[in-house]
């Protein structure tokens, strides 16, 4: 082709392409203003060249889902498992994404060694917080150069309404009390001065459970522990929490951190919120009616989230898509689909829709 003829061609197929907002862009793109925007990936999602894809063009933030838990890093005393957790480490190094690390301490997926000492009885307190502070130390240590945050302690405040103690009576806490929270932020402070360390937990929103969560950072932090910031981990359904309650959360933790993430967002089709798991067995159809209600939803969500993009750092969905999700694909809970193809409720959240703006279908539209 002539080289002015060429020139010419380039200039009509520009003409051609959609101009300002019209350009596809990802979420993290849309939202930049706002937050970043992140993902929990599997080993799958960083190996599959589409999935790989999707990540590049909706995410800056990501999270192993598994792969960085307690008992997937350290299996024994002195016993890493790094592999799992270096390919997702070097998935964001080679494409330029934070990684945020989940989790340091939590009482569930790890390992029983921890608890146990050499005659095989219970380890002391003191034994265990010099175990804890090992764990933290080394995979602190070993990801420092890409983790900007890390979930550092995860689900340490029961669930009961009930009980007078705000602390879950799990093993680490009947061993050693708060200790081991305290010695777990004081050991990755140490390792990682930069990284942003929080404190993570489900039903974030609920009113009993959230002065909770506020009142045990509140002490630990008026202690000198160096907790940054509270981690909402967002599993939520199509009734609630409302988009009130997640502002009132929100407006009370940021009277005491500076910095505040949503973890885990999901939404599923059901009445369960936070830890509870009821998977859907048979293969259902979603009706309109129900996806119209997660559209809504969605859009209170990210309009509470958008007012408090002042302490608002991150907000990560828990998953890639509805194949990947924890809840199963018939749960319905991401803006994904099982195929990996967006759904309504990404326009949603990528174009900012007031939930006002969303008609909800009758139910029985099909």
């Amino acid at each position: 082709m002539h080289h002015k003829n060429s020139k010419l061609f380039i200039i009509a197929i520009l003409l051609m392409l959609p101009t300002g907002n019209a350009i596809a862009q990802g979420l993290k793109d849309a939202l930049k203003d706002y937050f970043m925007v992140g993902v929990a990936v599997n080993q799958r999602n960083v190996q599959v060249p589409e999935q790989m894809a999707l990540i590049q063009r909706e995410f800056n933030s990501i999270t192993a889902e598994n792969d960085m838990k307690p008992a997937r890093t350290q299996y024994g005393e002195d016993k890493f498992s790094w592999e799992n957790a270096d390919r997702i480490a070097n998935f964001c190094r080679a494409n330029g994404i934070k990684l945020r690390g989940h989790c340091l301490v939590w009482h569930n997926q790890i390992g029983d060694w921890i608890y146990v000492d050499q005659n095989g009885g219970e380890v002391s307190k003191e034994e265990l917080l010099r175990r804890i502070r090992n764990h933290v130390s080394a995979i602190v240590s070993r990801y420092k150069d890409i983790v900007y945050c890390w979930d550092v302690v995860n689900e340490a405040i029961t669930d009961d309404w009930r009980a007078e103690n705000p602390y879950r009576q799990s093993r680490l806490y009947k061993i050693a009390g708060d200790d081991f929270i305290r010695e777990a932020f004081r050991a990755a402070r140490e390792a990682d001065p930069n990284a942003l360390l929080y404190y993570n937990d489900y039903n974030e929103c609920d009113p009993v459970k959230s002065k909770r969560i506020y009142n045990v950072v509140k002490q630990l932090k008026a202690e000198g522990v160096p907790i940054d910031g509270i981690g909402m981990q967002g599993h939520y359904n199509i009734y609630g929490p409302s988009e009130q309650e997640i502002d009132k959360a929100i407006s009370m933790y940021k009277t005491i951190v500076n910095h505040i993430q949503m973890t885990e967002l999901d939404v599923r089709i059901n009445t369960e919120m936070g830890g509870q798991l009821q998977f859907n067995k048979d293969e259902i159809t979603v009706s309109e009616h129900i996806k119209t209600l997660q559209q809504r939803q969605y859009a209170r969500i990210f309009r509470a989230l958008r007012k408090h993009a002042d302490v608002i750092d991150c907000v990560t969905f828990w998953n890639l898509s509805d194949r990947d999700s924890w809840l199963g694909i018939n749960n319905y809970p991401l803006p994904f689909d099982k195929d990996y193809k967006a759904k309504k409720v990404y326009d949603v959240i990528r174009d900012k829709i007031n939930p006002e703006k969303i008609t909800i279908a009758p139910e029985n539209d099909k």
